[in-house]
C-alpha cells in the first residue's frame, strides 16, 4: 500500500512575477483554498498518510509551511473571537496527515526531477506519489483521480504508472504528449514520451499532466540524471522514460478537468470552473 507523496512546489513562478516575487503561485487562491490544497486533499483522499512539501527556501518556502503548520497563537486568537468555524477548515488538513517539508537548494540544479532528487531520504525504499502543486484537476463526483491511479495500476500489476488527461488531437503540439500502446482496451502502457509534436494524426490524445505513481526503486534513475541536452534541466520525464524501457509504466485517463494553475490563464480558467460548480 502507497502512504508516501511528494508534491513539488519549489518553482519561482515566473509567469505570476512581480507577485510570486512574495507569494508562492501554489498558494494562489482557487477560491477560498490555495492550489496547492487542492493537491494535498487528492493525496489524502488517496489514502497518503504521509506528504512531503519540496518548498523554495526562504519567503516563498515559509508561506507553504505555515499553512500547512499548526499555529497555537492565532488559532487561540480565532477561538476567542468566536471564529472557530472559520477556523476549522485549516486545523484539520493537520490531522489528516503527517507533513515534512523539504527545501530545494538554489544551486546548479533546476527541473521538474530536482524535488523526488532532494526527497530522497524521504522516499526511502518506497511506493510514491510524485505531483506538482500548482496545477488541480476538478471533480464534480468528489472522487479521486489519484485514488483511481493508484487503483488501476495495482489492477494492471504494473509497477509504475502515470495520469493523463485526454485533449483534441489538434492541439497536441501544446503538450508533452504520452504515446502507448495497448494491452488490452482499458490497459495502455506508456510507449514513448513525445514533446510537442507537431504531426500528431489521431482525433485525441494522452498528455502528461505530472502526476506519477512511482516504486521506490526509481530513485536509482534520478540519480542517475544528467541535465537534458535541450533544456539543461533534470526532467521526471526522463527519468521515467529510462524506467519505462525496463518495466511497464501504466498510462490512467484521467476524470477530472485538468488545470495548469502555474500560467494566469489556467489558474483563471480554474477559479471559473470551481464557481460554476459551487
Amino acid at each position: 500500500m502507497v502512504t508516501k507523496a511528494v508534491i513539488a512546489v519549489a518553482g519561482f513562478g515566473s509567469r505570476f512575477f512581480p507577485v510570486a516575487k512574495t507569494l508562492n503561485k501554489c498558494m494562489l487562491p482557487v477560491l477560498n483554498k490555495p492550489v496547492v490544497q487542492y493537491a494535498v486533499e487528492d493525496c489524502i483522499l488517496a489514502g497518503i498518510t504521509k506528504i512531503a512539501i519540496v518548498t523554495a527556501p526562504g519567503q516563498a518556502g515559509s508561506q507553504v509551511r505555515h499553512y500547512f503548520s499548526p499555529d497555537p497563537e492565532m488559532e487561540a486568537y480565532f477561538h476567542n473571537r468566536g471564529w472557530t468555524d472559520k477556523w476549522e477548515p485549516a486545523a484539520r488538513l493537520q490531522d489528516l496527515a503527517d507533513f515534512t517539508f523539504i527545501e530545494q537548494p538554489r544551486d546548479n540544479r533546476y527541473g521538474t526531477a530536482v524535488p523526488a532528487m532532494v526527497a530522497k531520504d524521504f522516499i526511502d525504499s518506497d511506493d510514491f506519489l510524485l505531483l506538482a502543486g500548482d496545477d488541480l484537476l476538478l471533480r464534480a463526483d468528489g472522487g479521486s483521480d489519484l485514488a483511481d491511479l493508484i487503483a488501476r495500476r495495482e489492477r494492471a500489476g504494473t509497477p509504475a504508472a502515470l495520469a493523463a488527461a485526454t485533449v483534441d488531437g489538434t492541439q497536441a503540439h501544446r503538450y508533452g504528449v504520452l504515446s502507448t500502446r495497448d494491452r488490452d482496451a482499458t490497459t495502455h502502457i506508456l510507449a514513448e514520451m513525445l514533446e510537442k509534436p507537431r504531426d500528431w494524426q489521431k482525433p485525441t490524445c494522452y498528455i502528461n499532466i505530472s502526476r506519477y505513481f512511482l516504486p521506490g526503486e526509481i530513485v536509482t534513475y534520478f540519480d542517475k540524471l544528467k541535465p537534458n541536452p535541450a533544456t539543461g534541466e533534470y526532467q521526471t520525464t526522463d527519468a521515467v522514460e529510462a524506467y519505462a524501457a525496463d518495466h511497464d509504466v501504466l498510462v490512467s485517463p484521467t476524470i477530472g478537468t485538468y488545470y495548469d494553475c502555474g500560467n494566469i490563464s489556467g489558474w483563471l480558467a480554474a477559479n471559473n470552473a470551481a464557481a460554476l460548480s459551487r
